[in-house]
């Protein structure tokens, strides 16, 4: 299995670790400015480096990993696919359901793998929370918080203007933090009834930081993301004989959780770990590698069809907090 990665980031660094390790060869870097591309290639090991779009799609990767902005996500994924390549592409996926929507269609269409680099449903322990569910009974509130305050954010109050805080790029503490929220409780407990969005706006009408309200039959969970502040990062799921505790980000569950029930004998509970790797983009990745090897494109199926859920549920957040991407507009039915 070999990777051509766009982007130079530091996500970038860490999913090429993830992918060798995951027995996976990186064949290709693409950077839009020829010098960083030429970097980051020597610092990784790579051979091959391109600043030039159709050459590195010709260049006859496996796959396609796309880390370049958030607003670029589709139009990126698509071009992959349309050249014969699969696709992973950083979370999340794209800045609408509708430009998912294509991308799946696509996909199916030209038999290829479309795989969302989004570490959740791939962590041990996420896996771990889930079997152990039940044994809460029924489930009365859940909450999340996930706070990074960002290097960035300097940046963004003197007048300049990073991606991560900028609509024109599909920015926002929504589409880069609380978006692991919202996937962690929709993979949970599917789609809720209801969902609202509290944000605190930026003058060019990005979220800072915000909280996302989701109503199911009998509980309300609720989500915090910030990318202004910091603060004490947790999962917590309770439910009528007992709770789920971790003190970690939705996005890794490092360090694993709390169970604890009525039955317990022991006050603190019980804490489980199924995670060794300090680096959790191994799990998607070795995943995404056996996927790839066993040879058949319809395991993305449901994989899709839970993204295309977390996709329709983040239009429906940010409508609800008047956020507006011009992925939105014309340019969305692309």
């Amino acid at each position: 299995m070999t990777i051509g990665t766009v982007g130079t980031n530091f996500i970038v660094d860490r999913f090429i670790e993830a992918a060798r390790g995951a027995g996976a060869a990186v064949s290709a870097v693409y950077s839009r400015n020829g010098e960083t591309a030429r970097a980051f290639a020597g610092k990784h090991g790579v051979k091959a480096w391109y600043d030039d779009r159709a050459a590195f799609l010709n260049s006859a990767p496996d796959f396609i990993y796309v880390a370049a902005p958030n607003s670029l996500h589709y139009e990126w994924s698509r071009d992959a696919l349309n050249a014969g390549r699969n696709v992973i592409c950083e979370k999340p996926f794209v800045s609408t359901a509708a430009e998912l929507e294509k991308l799946v269609e696509l996909a199916k269409k030209q038999k290829r793998f479309l795989f969302e680099a989004l570490t959740v449903p791939h962590l041990p322990n996420f896996k771990l929370i889930r079997e152990k569910l039940p044994l809460l009974g029924k489930i009365r509130f859940v909450q999340l918080n996930f706070s990074q305050h960002s290097s960035r954010y300097g940046a963004f109050l003197e007048g300049k203007n990073p991606n991560l805080f900028n609509p024109e790029f599909s920015g926002g503490a929504l589409m880069d933090l609380n978006y692991y929220n919202l996937c962690f409780i929709q993979r949970l407990f599917g789609m809720p009834e209801e969902i609202r969005y509290f944000a605190n706006k930026a003058g060019n009408g990005v979220d800072l930081s915000g909280i996302l309200v989701l109503r199911y039959d009998g509980f309300i969970a609720t989500a915090a993301a910030t990318k202004d502040s910091d603060g004490k990062n947790f999962v917590q799921i309770q439910g009528e004989a007992g709770f789920i505790y971790a003190a970690s980000t939705s996005s890794n569950l490092s360090g694993g959780f709390i169970l604890r029930t009525g039955s317990e004998k022991t006050p603190d509970g019980e804490t489980y770990n199924a995670q060794d790797y300090e680096n959790v983009l191994r799990y998607e990745a070795a995943d995404f590698a056996a996927a790839f090897a066993a040879g058949d494109p319809r395991v993305c199926e449901a994989p899709l069809a839970d993204a295309l859920c977390a996709a329709r549920l983040m239009d429906g957040a940010r409508k609800d907090a008047g956020i507006v991407f011009p992925a939105d507009g014309p340019a969305g039915n692309r």
